[in-house]
């Protein structure tokens, strides 16, 4: 039987405001039938730190840190912590609820996405799992994450290499269509990291830094040859592929697509209406 084919994008490195209004102009485009279901790569430039949608900056970001490391900042309309976005693969995908392969709930949807991504890291020769959240204690940490960075909380279905997280993954369900990207970390400045968030005290930020060094891990500390983003970008492209059974289909953006997103990132995700107040 032939596989489905979807449409793939890589928009390589762009600014935090048109990565994340070209994520919400694709919803929209598939909510009204323009477009099959995409997956996407991308890039940063600069660096950025994106914030969940929920997340208060006043109370929980530095902003003066993010601004002495010259990095990006931008509220995502997804759910989840904050993201440093610097050497990684980040991806999104678009689906439609109603697709025959995605289940209802939020975290099996998760689950059978995240399939693109376990068989990506297979192909980077790398022993990734699914780590489901078992304990009363794990599943209290994902009502109310003690911390407001991404890869020091849990999460059901996260991707895990030798018991540490190399992904972190966030959804929105909007117009009837999923929207979920991630991060797929293939180095980190831990240091910088930890200054981009505030803390009642230092005891607590060293004690936190001390405990995520068993929590999370990039890529390229599990590799003794480090993996360059080509070969990331071709690793993950066919785990997707495999992972969702699928065929993928290169596609670039038109002029007036770009347009319409260049719009959608000047009216909502420049401005501070949007970025600062939650």
């Amino acid at each position: 039987m032939a596989k489905e084919v979807w449409r793939f994008i890589d928009s390589g490195n762009c600014s935090p405001t048109f990565n994340m209004a070209l994520d919400e102009a694709l919803l929209d485009w598939h909510s009204e039938g323009k477009i099959p279901p995409t997956i996407r790569f991308y890039g940063w430039d600069p660096a950025t730190l994106s914030i969940g949608y929920f997340q208060k900056v006043e109370k929980e970001i530095n902003l003066e840190a993010v601004k002495k490391y010259g990095l990006g900042f931008v509220r995502r309309p997804t759910g989840g912590r904050g993201v440093l976005h610097d050497k990684e693969l980040t991806y999104s995908v678009i689906v439609s609820e109603e697709h025959p392969d995605m289940p209802k709930t939020v975290t099996e949807a998760y689950r059978v996405i995240s399939e693109g991504i376990l068989e990506g890291f297979k192909n980077l020769g790398l022993d990734a799992y699914f780590s489901i959240p078992r304990t009363d204690e794990e599943k209290q940490g994902l009502k109310s994450p003690r911390s407001a960075v991404c890869f020091d909380a849990p999460s059901w279905y996260e991707l895990v290499v030798e018991g540490r997280k190399v992904a972190g993954s966030a959804q929105t369900r909007q117009k009837g269509v999923i929207l979920q990207h991630g991060s797929i970390l293939l180095d980190l400045d831990e240091d910088m990291l930890f200054d981009l968030f505030k803390y009642p005290n230092d005891r607590v930020r060293e004690r936190m830094q001390r405990a995520f060094k068993d929590k999370a891990v990039a890529a390229n500390s599990l590799r003794e040859k480090p993996v360059t983003i080509t070969e990331a970008k071709e690793a993950f492209k066919k785990g997707f592929e495999e992972g969702l059974n699928i065929e993928l289909e290169p596609y670039e953006l038109t002029k007036e697509e770009i347009i319409v997103v260049e719009k959608i990132a000047k009216e909502k995700y420049e401005t501070d209406e949007w970025n600062y107040k939650r």
